[in-house]
């Protein structure tokens, strides 16, 4: 009969040598898997053939009707021209976006993450792209003649050398940035206080 000391020794010989063979050199081999399928999935390339599907095509549709999470529908509003001029005519902003210190606070993070850089953060268009030259033509907001819808729609869509921030920033986002952007333009087309004051005579009596 074996004594437990040789049963250990064995145990700890068969377990050492199980590892060894478990391993292997090829740099993409995993050793032995307990469950293959959890590693290895049928990984198809975007658009190719396959024969896992009756219409020979990897990438499925999705099912009719479903939506993207966070999509908001805009059909009155398209991204021509025309859609600008009735987003600027008709489009209101929410009564729930409300111009609170901490939306405000929220907006002008917004506006420097995904504006700033090219409208500048005052809304000159100087921002650091302009000043380096990557973009040209970026407007000053004081002459353009624009409101919350067609800033809206303009994050949504892009225009000129814009392109669309939709994936980017929600339509909650958009109105809280719309909100920031007439701030900076009513900053900027406000009118110059004066600041001269009267000047004070005095006399000394002799």
């Amino acid at each position: 009969m074996l004594k437990k000391g040789t049963i250990n020794k064995l145990f700890a010989f068969g377990f050492a040598g199980l590892m060894l063979v478990s391993c292997k050199q090829e740099e993409n081999h995993r050793g032995w898997q307990y469950m293959p399928d959890m590693y290895d999935g049928p990984a198809l390339e975007a658009y190719s053939p396959t024969d896992l599907f009756s219409d020979s095509t990897s990438a499925r549709t999705p099912v009719k009707g479903t939506i993207p999470r966070g999509f908001m529908s805009y059909p009155d509003f398209g991204a021509d021209a025309a859609g600008y001029d009735s987003a600027k005519a008709y489009l209101q902003m929410p009564s729930s976006i409300v111009a609170s210190e901490e939306t405000m606070a929220e907006a002008k993070e917004l506006y420097t993450i995904f504006c700033g850089h090219c409208h500048g953060d005052k809304g000159m268009g100087q921002g650091v792209l302009v000043k380096n030259e990557k973009f040209l033509g970026v407007p000053n907001y004081a002459d353009r003649d624009i409101n919350f819808g067609t800033i809206f729609h303009v994050i949504t869509y892009g225009k000129g050398v814009m392109g669309s921030h939709a994936s980017q920033v929600t339509p909650e986002e958009r109105w809280k940035i719309a909100l920031y952007v007439m701030q900076l333009r009513d900053e900027l087309t406000a009118p110059a206080e004066e600041e001269e004051a009267p000047a004070e005579e005095t006399t000394e009596s002799l």
